[in-house]
């Protein structure tokens, strides 16, 4: 969560609360952030719980990482080909088109009035 955040920064961060909280606050305000931090952890647990209990038992083992919706895409539009990474992909598929020549120096592309 925090993986950028190294010890300075951390050290800094308590001087910050010291100041800012008094040192007789900051063991109540440590312990309240401690309690909220672990009540998010637990709402979190459950609800990832009944999510995969409402999917039911054939779907019960689903990765959670699998319903981002980029990952939705890459595995079952362009079958696993990873097309929105920085690199261009090799051939694109486009089906039900004709091959598609450049355009000429002068020439607009087509209007699609489907499509608009």
């Amino acid at each position: 969560m925090f993986n950028s955040l190294g010890w300075p920064e951390v050290a800094l961060l308590v001087v910050i609360a010291l100041f800012v909280f008094g040192p007789e606050r900051l063991p109540k305000m440590a312990a309240e952030a401690g309690r909220m931090l672990r009540t998010l952890r637990q709402m979190a647990d459950n609800a990832r719980s009944d999510l995969q209990a409402e999917l039911g038992p054939e779907l019960g083992d689903l990765d959670l990482a699998s319903l981002n919706p980029k990952t939705f895409i890459r595995k079952n539009l362009f079958d696993g080909e990873d097309l929105l990474s920085d690199t261009p992909p090799a051939v694109v598929r486009q089906p039900n088109r004709a091959a598609q020549r450049p355009l000429a120096e002068d020439e607009r592309a087509p209007y699609d009035a489907d499509a608009t």
